[in-house]
């Protein structure tokens, strides 16, 4: 990806400390000021992205053309660009661990015109894919044992959202996507079923059916609802014992319109008086955790839920109000008072505290250096430019989620949350807070 794709500022301010030799040490941080409404935690996300594009960050000949063709920089600047590397310190929480405001997920440490060139990318990656995570853990906690697709990739924001959607909603604890480049890129599990045109390009549905199950025998779901969602389950029962004679078994129908749970409740039956107990029911159409929620709580007979546009847009809350600010410059620290945008200064780190249960009790932020009791959750990701450890698994930090939503709160559980989770501030990082506004005045 270009180096060019970021915000022009970068360069600007980039070449600013170039023609003044500012090239000391600098400390940013990304985090999240305030959740958005209704919510309680945010899952983490992205930073695998986050760490590849930092590897490769590089101007190619073409990249470098255009900067100087722009008339805004001198060649020197040009030439500096041309051998510019990340050559900076990583450390963040790991991908899947849930998080609260203020509460640093990555922490950039490098000479300041590298640390502020890669301020918009990162920012892109880390809030996109956190942003979805945490919707797609919503799902997954109101859904426990359903199977949940991700269907959102031809409404995404583009081509690469509904791929990175893909990603973030299955490490978040979805099933897995309709997006066949997930399977490739991320071996996310892929899943689909059939078209509404499909149907309508016979003459018979039934006919429809039959081609459908003898083209895909080993994965046989059929959509049930182009015509009447009833009529067609009958003659799903119909079709079956034919299929069956010739080795092929009807796995599912889906319904993707009208009242789904009433739908589904006249379609069990149909298929359980056909001796079709064994078929499962999928529902898409329209869906989010608040519906799919609604569905399960009223006793609607679905085996699984496709979540498309909703999840992939997060239609409720489709941005976080996050910030990559500076923390430290030249070894001395640094923090931001605007109103209502004021940042804790330093190189930060939380300690996660359990109850006799396991559950999250609580967390403290504080100063790098001043240990406290609990789990430490940044931790060291690349040094001099390179990762410490070869990437992680999506498998791996798939399970870190599902273990970390499973010790949350009973309140975080639910859609509506209740009382803020408790961050508490460590007096080391107040005083530190206080320190720097005297400096400042």
């Amino acid at each position: 990806m270009s180096a060019l794709l970021t915000d022009l500022y970068q360069l600007t301010m980039m070449y600013a400390y170039f023609r003044r030799s500012m090239h000391d040490t600098v400390v940013f941080e990304f985090f999240v000021r305030k959740l958005p409404p209704g919510r309680g935690f945010l899952l983490a996300a992205g930073l695998e992205q986050a760490l590849e594009y930092l590897e490769g960050l590089r101007f190619t000949a073409e990249d470098l053309e255009w900067v100087a063709r722009s008339g805004r920089f001198n060649s020197d600047f040009v030439e500096y660009l041309g051998e510019l590397r990340f050559t900076g310190d990583v450390h963040a929480m790991a991908e899947g661990t849930v998080f609260f405001p203020n509460e640093p997920i990555l922490r950039v440490t490098a000479p300041l015109p590298q640390a502020q060139l890669v301020e918009t990318h990162l920012i892109n990656t880390l809030h996109f894919q956190t942003l979805i995570a945490s919707k797609a853990a919503r799902c997954v906690l109101v859904a426990p044992g359903k199977l949940l697709i991700d269907f959102g990739l031809r409404r995404a924001h583009g081509m690469e959202a509904g791929l990175l959607a893909a990603r973030a909603g299955y490490l978040a604890g979805l099933s897995g996507s309709s997006t066949v480049l997930a399977g490739l890129r991320f071996d996310i599990p892929v899943y689909g079923t059939m078209a509404h045109s499909f149907v309508q390009a016979h003459a018979d549905e039934t006919e429809a059916f039959a081609h459908f199950a003898h083209d895909q025998p080993h994965d046989v779901v059929l959509l049930i609802d182009t015509y009447d969602t009833g009529a067609a389950a009958v003659k799903v029962v119909a079709l079956a014992p034919r299929l069956q004679r010739e080795g092929i078994v009807i796995k599912g129908v889906r319904l993707d319109s009208g009242d789904l749970a009433a739908h589904a409740r006249d379609v069990r039956r149909i298929l359980d008086e056909g001796g079709l107990r064994h078929v499962t029911i999928f529902a898409s159409g329209n869906l989010d955790e608040f519906t799919v929620r609604d569905l399960v709580a009223a006793g609607a007979p679905i085996d699984g839920f496709g979540i498309g546009t909703r999840l992939d847009t997060s239609a409720d809350a489709p941005y976080l109000d996050c910030a990559y600010k500076m923390q430290e410059f030249a070894g001395r620290a640094r923090r931001k008072r605007s109103e209502g945008k004021a940042t804790w200064p330093g190189r930060k780190q939380v300690y996660r505290r359990y109850d006799d249960a396991g559950r999250m009790r609580e967390d403290v932020l504080t100063l790098e250096d001043d240990r406290q009791e609990g789990e430490a959750l940044i931790r060291p990701a690349m040094r001099a430019g390179r990762r410490l450890a070869p990437p992680t698994p999506l498998a791996a930090a798939r399970a870190a989620a599902a273990a970390g939503l499973a010790r949350l709160p009973e309140g975080l559980r639910q859609l509506e949350a209740g009382s803020p989770y408790p961050v508490r501030i460590a007096p080391a990082l107040r005083g530190l807070t206080a320190a720097v506004d005297v400096q400042l005045g």
